[in-house]
């Protein structure tokens, strides 16, 4: 009789393969092939057809409920920002400063200054119009720009505090939060440098992808006078500083002595408001269609055109969430984690496969680091023979692998790009995977030295 994980391994194998089949060659809408998936695993490990449509409810519903503000105002920010001209005026001074040749080095600055507070999704929908004029202007292959953005951004979300990951497996293994910031940002240069611009060469050679059109402008809004520079990047860093304030506040309670503890509980409960991601874009909307001038009508149409390509892409985005959350109840997770468990590896490496297995399995960096920290935790606390900062970058690297169908973030790439899924999965699933390989050896190498 077969050992009931290694049905679950297999079963979780093939329900990503149908889901593959379904979207790459039959062509079947993303969201039908992503329900149609977590039909195959939940029914075929035993669930009854009932939980398995409440876990797919259960997990669109918690997916859905943490991005979709995000992605929507986040959407309608990029496209005042695009519409106002801001986009294009800082495009040119980033062109003027760094030269056309080295932009995708400039690219990579921002989205590590974006990316530092921001999510994934909040910082690529932000950037993106910034991405698109410059891929214009320079007249660069559209995915020589992309990639390292891309590679840039995943680093921090996986990797960076305040990321809810990283933080969790921050406590989980009693590690330094300076510490793992001052490593965290050490090991990403050459991470970066290996999954951004290097791949990007040879991505641009093999992939061929155009960039998309940014959304159409009305013609009266279009001869208006853009916006200072001064005023651009002042509505880019207002949603980033609030993020920041939340973030800030949270680490001063840690650190300050019982005397100052009162003050700071009255500030952060002003800084855990305007500090959630979705209220800092919504005030950061409101902010640019005052800073670019527009009316409230030309504030509404800009906004309404930008939200109009983002049904489908939250639609996606929610299904991803769905089969993530059926492989999950399912114990294809559990499964995976026990079959990393049973290879006797170093704390860092052993972490490492977990999440890298976890995050292959449901489609979530955050799943991903809360499994391994919980399993590697008995190895690394006490221990005075681990790093314990370096385990934590190497479990975030780890969970940034081999990103795919099931993976929001793959659905929001794809959309945002303009990318094929054929094309998502040759750039930003590779960009991802090389994240998660040299992640590995870089974070091991740095703790077989200190």
């Amino acid at each position: 009789m077969q050992d009931p994980s290694t049905s679950l391994l297999i079963l979780a194998t093939a329900s990503v393969a149908v889901l593959v089949a379904l979207i790459a060659w039959l062509r079947v809408n993303a969201f039908l092939a992503l329900l149609l998936g977590a039909l195959v695993m939940g029914l075929g490990s035993g669930m009854a057809p009932g939980e398995v449509v409440k876990a797919f409810q259960t997990g669109m519903g918690s997916t859905l409920g943490g991005i979709a503000g995000v992605l929507g105002l986040g959407t309608m920010l990029g496209g005042l920002l695009a519409a106002s001209g801001g986009a294009e005026v800082l495009a040119k001074a980033l062109i003027k400063l760094f030269g056309p040749k080295r932009v995708h080095w400039c690219l990579m600055a921002l989205g590590l200054c974006v990316g530092l507070t921001s999510w994934f999704a909040v910082g690529l929908v932000m950037l993106v119009p910034i991405l698109l004029t410059l891929a214009k202007e320079t007249k660069e292959p559209f995915l020589k720009l992309a990639i390292p953005l891309l590679a840039v951004l995943s680093i921090m979300h996986g990797v960076m505090p305040p990321h809810p990951g990283p933080l969790v497996a921050i406590k989980a293994l009693d590690a330094n939060l300076g510490k793992v910031m001052l490593w965290g940002l050490l090991a990403a240069i050459p991470v970066a440098a290996i999954s951004g611009p290097i791949f990007a060469r040879w991505a641009v050679k093999h992939v061929e992808a155009t960039a998309p059109e940014p959304p159409a402008v009305d013609p009266l809004i279009e001869a208006r006078q853009k916006p200072t520079l001064g005023w651009t990047v002042l509505s880019l860093a207002i949603p980033i500083l609030l993020l920041l304030s939340q973030t800030a506040v949270e680490v001063a309670l840690t650190m300050s002595p019982a005397s100052a503890i009162a003050g700071l509980k009255s500030i952060q409960s002003v800084t855990s408001v305007i500090g959630d991601p979705t209220v800092a874009l919504g005030i950061s909307v409101i902010f640019a269609g005052w800073a670019f001038g527009f009316t409230r009508q030309e504030a509404l149409s800009v906004g309404e055109r930008s939200m109009a390509v983002v049904g489908v892409t939250l639609l996606v985005v929610g299904g991803g969430g769905g089969f993530k959350q059926v492989l999950d109840a399912s114990g294809a997770a559990r499964a995976i984690g026990d079959l990393a468990a049973a290879a006797h590896l170093p704390p860092l490496v052993f972490g490492w496969v977990c999440a890298a297995l976890v995050r292959v399995a449901t489609g979530s960096a955050t799943v991903a680091i809360i499994t391994a920290s919980s399993m590697v935790a008995p190895l690394v606390v006490g221990n005075t023979h681990v790093n314990h900062e370096l385990v934590v970058v190497g479990i975030g690297c780890g969970s940034l692998f081999l990103s795919h169908l099931n993976d929001g973030g793959f659905w929001i790439v794809k959309e945002t790009l303009g990318l094929s899924v054929s094309q998502t999965l040759r750039t930003w699933t590779v960009t991802e995977t090389l994240v998660g390989i040299t992640g590995l050896f870089v974070a091991w190498g740095l703790s077989t030295v200190f």
